[in-house]
C-alpha cells in the first residue's frame, strides 16, 4: 500500500494530519430534544484519528426536521451541546465541520405539528415510507415553497452556520445531496418551478448558490464545503439531465474558493442508471480545488484515487461505525471488524455506537 492516505493536506488555513475523512453518518443519538450530548462527544472522540470529521446531518430549523432523534443547530442550547463534541475532537488533534441539513420532502407532517413538509414542487417521494415520531408512515405529497419564503430558508442556513461558529466547529458542510431540500432544487425530477429558482440548469442552481453565498459571508469560503450526489437514487432521485446539472454545479462552485467539494461518486448507495456515472475525474475537470470522494471506498481504491490526482480526500462511512480506529488499521494493515447489523445503527443508546473496540483492545 502507498502512503497516499497519510500525507498531510491543507484546506484553507487548516492542516489535516491525513487524507481520511469521517463521512457524515446519521446515528440518531441526540434524544427527543435533539441536543448533542456526552455520548455523542465520545463517539466523535473515538474516531478522531481521521484528518477531518464531518458531523452527522444537523437540521438548520424545525422546518428542516425529518429524522427521529437527529441533532439540530437552530437554538443556542443546541450550539452549547455541540461544544462538548468539538472540544473532544480538538483535544485529539483533529478538525470537525458541521453538516447543515434541511430534509425537504423527505419528511412528514408528524415532524411539523400536522403541517406538510416543504419542497421545490409538490411531487411525492415514492418509497416504502418514513419513520416518524409516531411510527412508520407513507410519504406525503409535500407543499411547494412559495417564492417569498425562500429568503427565510436561506437565512436559516446563515443563522445555523453562525451557531456552528459559536459551537467551536472548524467549518461547515452544506448538504446538497441524497434527495434532501437543496438536492431537490438542483434536480429536474423534483424541481418543476417556473420562477427564478427553477426551469433551467442555471435557475435550479440558484438556491444552492444563494445558500453558499450566505454561509460564506459568515465563515469565509475556505471554511465551507458542499456535498453533492450526482449518481444517487436515494430518496427517489435521479434526473435525465443529471450530468449537465452536476457538472455545471461543480463549475460554478469552483469559482467560490470553497474549502472542498464532497462528491458521492461511488455507486454503493444506489445508482439511478440514467446514463454513465459521474466520476471524480469528471468533477475534477470542472473543480480544481480540494475534491473529496465518497461511497464504497476501501483502502486500496482510496489510495488509488488520491495517487491519480482525481481526489484529495476520501470519506469513509460504514467502515468507521465498527472500526473507530480505522486510520490506524489502515496504517498498520490490521483487519477490519465486520459492519454490524443495521438494527444497531439507530438503537438510540450506546449499543452499536460507542461500544466497538479498537484493534488493540480486541486483540
Amino acid at each position: 500500500m502507498s502512503d497516499a492516505l497519510f500525507r498531510t493536506l491543507k484546506i484553507g488555513d487548516l492542516e489535516l494530519k491525513n487524507r481520511i475523512v469521517l463521512a457524515p453518518l446519521t446515528r440518531a443519538r441526540s434524544g427527543e430534544n435533539r441536543l448533542p450530548n456526552a455520548m455523542m462527544a465520545e463517539y466523535y472522540r473515538q474516531r478522531s484519528g481521521a484528518g477531518l470529521i464531518i458531523s452527522e446531518a444537523t437540521t438548520i430549523s424545525e422546518q428542516g426536521l425529518g429524522w427521529v432523534q437527529s441533532p439540530g443547530i437552530y437554538t443556542d442550547e443546541m450550539a452549547h451541546g455541540w461544544r462538548q463534541v468539538t472540544d473532544a475532537v480538538h483535544n485529539e488533534g483533529s478538525h470537525i465541520f458541521l453538516q447543515l441539513w434541511h430534509t425537504g420532502r423527505a419528511s412528514h407532517s408528524d415532524f411539523h405539528n400536522g403541517e406538510l413538509p416543504v419542497a421545490p414542487s409538490a411531487i411525492k417521494l415514492e418509497g416504502d415510507g418514513i419513520h416518524t415520531p409516531l411510527g412508520k408512515k407513507p410519504y406525503e405529497t409535500p407543499r411547494a415553497l412559495r417564492t417569498e419564503e425562500i429568503p427565510g430558508v436561506i437565512d436559516d442556513y446563515r443563522k445555523a452556520s453562525m451557531r456552528a461558529q459559536a459551537a467551536g466547529f472548524d467549518g461547515v458542510e452544506i448538504h446538497s445531496a441524497n434527495g434532501y431540500l437543496l438536492d431537490e432544487f438542483l434536480q429536474s425530477k423534483t424541481n418543476h418551478r417556473d420562477d427564478q429558482f427553477g426551469g433551467s440548469i442555471e435557475k435550479r442552481f440558484r438556491l444552492l448558490q444563494e445558500v453558499v453565498e450566505a454561509v460564506v459571508a459568515e465563515w469565509g469560503p475556505n471554511r465551507v464545503g458542499v456535498r453533492l450526489s450526482p449518481n444517487g437514487a436515494f430518496n427517489d432521485m435521479g434526473s435525465p439531465d443529471y450530468r449537465e446539472q452536476f457538472l455545471y454545479t461543480a463549475e460554478q462552485l469552483n469559482r467560490l474558493g470553497l474549502a472542498y467539494l464532497h462528491v458521492m461518486d461511488g455507486l454503493a448507495f444506489g445508482f439511478h442508471e440514467l446514463g454513465e456515472p459521474v466520476t471524480l475525474a469528471d468533477m475534477r475537470s470542472k473543480f480544481d480545488g480540494v475534491l473529496m470522494g465518497n461511497c464504497g471506498y476501501d483502502q486500496e481504491s482510496a489510495e488509488k484515487a488520491i495517487a491519480s490526482g482525481d481526489a484529495d480526500l476520501i470519506a469513509f462511512g460504514r467502515p468507521f461505525i465498527s472500526n473507530p480506529d480505522l486510520p490506524e488499521r489502515f496504517r498498520n494493515g490490521w483487519p477490519l471488524s465486520d459492519v454490524p447489523d443495521m438494527s444497531l445503527w439507530y438503537s438510540h443508546d450506546a449499543e452499536g455506537y460507542v461500544d466497538f473496540p479498537t484493534y488493540q483492545q480486541s486483540s
